[in-house]
This record gives C-alpha cells, structure tokens and sequence, in this order.
C-alpha cells in the first residue's frame, strides 16, 4: 500500500456537497466495467485513464451516475472481485491520482461515481488473510469463516461455493478449513467479529473522503453465515420434479440444488447494514445500491435491506436479468416488488458484467436487434424505480460467443461447455469501425477478442444516424428526464390483456400512459373508459395508430400517450 492510499492518509472533506440527497431516487446509473471501457496504455486493458478520455461520451447519454466495477489491487483471479488491497488502485488500471483526476472531471460533467465495493470477502493474498492463516491464535486469526474438519477430515457442512465445489479449503497450517462462496481464493470474512467489520468500514471511509458519491456493494447478502454452520436442506423442486423452485443457480451448477437458509441471508446482516448506512449518513448526498441473490426470497430480502431509511439506499435482484420474456413476467416482477417493498426502492437494470445481454437473452429468429433495443430502453426508462444501463447496450451489442482458449471468467472455464460464463458480455468498447480492436486498444491485443459483429456497431457508427440505437438511448433518457412522473412517480397497471403489458405513471393531472405488446405479432388494445382525451406521445422507432379508442400495435410496439383531465 502506497503512503496516500492508507485510509489515515485521505483527503478529509472531498465529497461534503449539501447538493439533492435523494439524486438516486429514480436516477439512471451506467456501469463502466474498466478492463474494458478504454486502454490507454496499450496493453490491451481498458484503465482509469482511459475511462476519463470517455467521459464526454457518458455525460452525453443523460445517465446521472457512473458505477465502477473494482479496480482495486487485486491479483485478477476473478477479475478484481478478489481484493488484495480495499485502498489502493492496481497498478494495472492506473494509480490514485488518477482515479481523483476522474472524479474530478467526472463532477465537472454533473455525474456522480459510484464505486463497487466487495466487502464480503478478499483475496488470499491480503494481508489480512495472510495473518490470519498463520496461526490459530494471531490477532487477525477470527477474522476470516474457520471451522475444523469433521472427525473423517470432510468439510464442516453441506455448503457449496457458487463457482463450483464445497465451499470450503484446507488450509495445512491452521490444520483447519476456511471458507469461500465463490473461488478457495477469495475467503470469507467473519462478519462475526466486530474488530474485523471496524476495519472493513473505515476502508469504505477512505473513499468516502475522496469524493465518492456512492457505493454498489457486491453479493450483499452474503456478509454473514450462521455461527452454528448448520446444513442447508435441498432446494424443493416443482411438481414435476425437473426443476429447482427458485434456484440461485443454473441447472448445471449444484450450488442451485440447496435451499440456502444458511450461508446468507442471516438477520446480524440487518445490523451491520445499519452502520454502514450510519457512516454514509456523516457525508452529503451519498448512495448505496446492493446486489442481491436470494432465490426465491429476494424480494423479501430487498425488503428488510432497504426499508425504514435506515440502511440501503437501493438494490437490485436478478428478476429481470433472466431469460423471460413476456408482459406476464415483467408485471408479476414489478407487481412483486411493489407489494412486498413498501417504503423500499429498486433498482431495475436488465444486463450487466455478470449475465448475458439481454439482446442476446431474448431475441427470436426473424427479430430486428436495433429494434428490441429499442424497446428494451424504452421499457427500462418506463419502469418505477432507478434504473442501471450496462456499457455497450447503448449501441445494441449482442453476447460474444468466445472460443474455451479465449476464456478468462474461471466460472466459465469450471462448467464448460454447459456454462459459458461471463466473457461474452465482458468484451471492449467499440469505439471507431475502422481502427484496431474497435478503438478500445491500440495494442496488438486486447484481454477479450472483439467480436467482429460489434465493429459496425461502433459509436462512430451510429453517434451521427438518426434513429440508430445510441440516439434513441439519448432520447429516451431525455424522455424520462423530462417528466418528473417517470423519474419518482406510482406506476399502476391496467387489466392484462395477453402480451400486451398497459400501466400508468403518475397521479391527478400528471399521468403518463404506457402500452408494450411483448408478441412479434400485432395487437389490438381497447383504451379504458375511464382514460379519457389521450394525447398520444410521440416514441421514435414505433409505430403505433390510435383512433381515440383501440390502439392497434405492430409487434413489439410502444404506445405512450399524456392522459388528460
């Protein structure tokens, strides 16, 4: 750890502002995955430097917030979700002064940085891990999950990690087991133990005094374990017994099979989430979003985790980064979230560096790629809640289909060929159509290949092209922006009606109609009596027609009208 990037050694009163407490409420987040966004080295990975030069590029989007996946130090066993070093850049991304100079320029352009935070466990190689595996008897030695064998030397319990295996690694020296929800590399901290979380928490402070506006706190629920290790049961299966209910899982990962009661999701979360909210509290205008993965129950967890104003801010679930697709799917999954989350709020996104995107997830044979993007976007910035965009949705870019020798996600090198992992969302930045590696790099490679269906995709494509993919994300962003009704307003839905999905945003005299038809096919949609004198709204890229009565909608159509008095 370099001297400046000790947390004594921060810059205290870098983020005080007195500016919009509640900025996030309805805010729209871009994530920026950095080994991918912009190299400026030529070493083929994108860098904080580079990040800066695309700033322009992000503020011309009408987003309100940058979310940065980890650029801590780190030695990449999972791509930076392994921290060796909680207050220090990894020297593969830049340094601190360079992170300031983009916060800097970041505030300059009216964005706010959010930065991921992993705090539910390190890499091996921290310094932390490394006192703590020494002895059974060091300082350090309850800051990590250790639990000795059973009688027959197998692990302590049942528990699997997400990436494969138990979830647990003998470790010769402690003659005992840690324990690991994802790689044996990246051990879990005991959030049993207040020294430990006391340190935890004034790393977040480091950069809180730097000027963060917020943080996205990674696998959230998974802070703590139960003391008492007791076995997860299995997970039920439906009524035909083929499928896990709610897994967490695919169904070529084990990890799906249990119920996990518990290894996650355990109440002392609640109390620890409380001070962290507290700390954030002490600063102006600061943010939390966390991830969470409960099954089945993630909606009640969302609900305990971001109630009461008192812990976070937001969060976010997998509901909507799945496979389904259809006007059913989309209404149970926000009907849900609105019945079991009262005073809480979401986090809607529907691709990011952990799933395939979305375009891929669900287009059809015969469908137009520009036009579901299109109305994905318009469908995100419609819901209620904030929303978060992924990097290069913006221009409409597919999955990558990358080759095994290619892979680097060692969740997809584990289940192979089944799982193909997170590589294929994971590619750079196109940039510039003619130029190497899509203008992401200018070295002779880049970390990830470039798909060549990306390059014509390119901004320089489409930043000029009416109509063209990255244009309509600027519309429909300034759409939303525009009305405060899209930004904080209810959302209630109207009677289903097959694939077509009908709601309003708003109240009294400011209400929004939205209609989507989810079919290839076109719909018919009778306009509710009680909606009366419509003023349709004009939606580029659609193409809906309205006689004061029926809207008559083309497949995957949008009609959005202002609802009169």
């Amino acid at each position: 750890m370099s001297k400046d990037s000790s947390p004594d050694h921060a810059q205290h009163g870098a983020g005080t502002r007195g500016g919009n407490p509640h900025w996030w409420r309805g805010g729209v987040i871009y994530q920026v995955y950095p080994r991918s966004y912009q190299d400026s080295s030529g070493d083929g990975v994108g860098d904080l430097p580079g990040i800066i030069t695309r700033l322009d590029h992000i503020a011309s989007l009408g987003v309100d917030a940058i979310w940065l996946a980890p650029f801590f130090k780190s030695p990449m066993a999972d791509m930076g979700y392994d921290v060796s070093d909680y207050c220090d850049v990894d020297p593969m991304f830049g340094s601190l002064s360079d992170f300031d100079r983009l916060i800097e320029r970041a505030h300059e352009l009216g964005l706010k940085i959010i930065i991921d935070q992993v705090l539910s466990h390190t890499s091996d190689k921290h310094a932390w891990f490394k006192e703590s595996r020494s002895s059974r008897d060091n300082p350090k030695a309850d800051w990590y999950v250790w639990a000795d064998s059973k009688p027959d030397g197998t692990a302590p319990n049942n528990w699997l990690s997400v990436f494969g295996g138990p979830a647990w690694e003998w470790d010769s020296t402690r003659k005992q087991y840690y324990m690991h929800n994802f790689l044996a590399s990246q051990p879990d901290l005991n959030f049993h133990n207040a020294e430990m979380e006391e340190a935890l928490l004034k790393t977040v402070r480091f950069w809180l005094e730097r000027g963060v506006d917020g943080f996205r706190l990674d696998t959230v629920n998974f802070f703590f374990h139960d003391a008492k290790l007791t076995d997860n049961p299995p997970l039920p299966k439906d009524a035909d017994g083929d499928e896990f209910m709610g897994a967490d899982a695919p169904d070529t990962n084990p990890y799906g099979f249990q119920d996990h009661l518990h290894d996650k999701s355990q109440p002392e979360n609640v109390g620890f989430l409380k001070r962290l909210r507290s700390l954030l509290n002490e600063y102006d205008d600061r943010a939390t979003v966390g991830e969470v993965g409960d099954g089945r129950r993630s909606l009640h967890t969302v609900a305990a985790y971001t109630n009461g104003g008192d812990k976070l801010n937001m969060c976010y679930t997998f509901d909507l980064l799945g496979p389904e697709f259809s006007a059913g799917h989309f209404r149970r999954a926000v009907s849900n979230f609105q019945k079991l989350v009262k005073d809480g709020w979401v986090c809607w996104a529907f691709s990011n560096h952990d799933v395939t995107r979305h375009v891929s997830r669900w287009m059809q044979p015969g469908d137009d790629q520009d036009h579901l993007a299109r109305f994905s976007i318009t469908l995100l910035a419609s819901l209620r809640g904030s929303i978060c965009l992924y990097q290069g949705e913006e221009l409409g870019l597919e999955e990558a289909d990358i080759a095994f020798e290619d892979l680097t996600d060692p969740y997809g090198i584990r289940f192979w060929p089944a799982f193909k992992g997170r590589d294929g969302c994971r590619t750079p930045m196109v940039w510039t159509r003619q130029a190497a590696n899509g203008g992401f790099s200018d070295g002779a490679r880049s970390w990830l290949p470039v798909p060549e269906s990306h390059y014509h995709r390119a901004v320089d494509q489409q930043v000029h092209v009416t109509g063209s993919v990255l244009n309509h994300y600027r519309a429909t962003l300034g759409f939303r922006k525009a009305h405060a009704m899209l930004v904080d307003g209810p959302m209630s839905f109207l009677d289903p009606d097959g694939e077509v999905l009908a709601f309003v945003r708003g109240e009294g005299t400011e209400r929004l109609l939205f209609v989507f038809n989810f079919s290839r096919e076109p719909a018919e949609w009778a306009v509710p009596p009680a909606l009366a004198a419509l003023e349709p709204a004009h939606m580029p890229g659609f193409g809906p027609s309205f006689d004061g009565t029926r809207v008559s909608l083309m497949g995957l159509d949008v009609f959005c009208a202002r609802i009169g008095r």
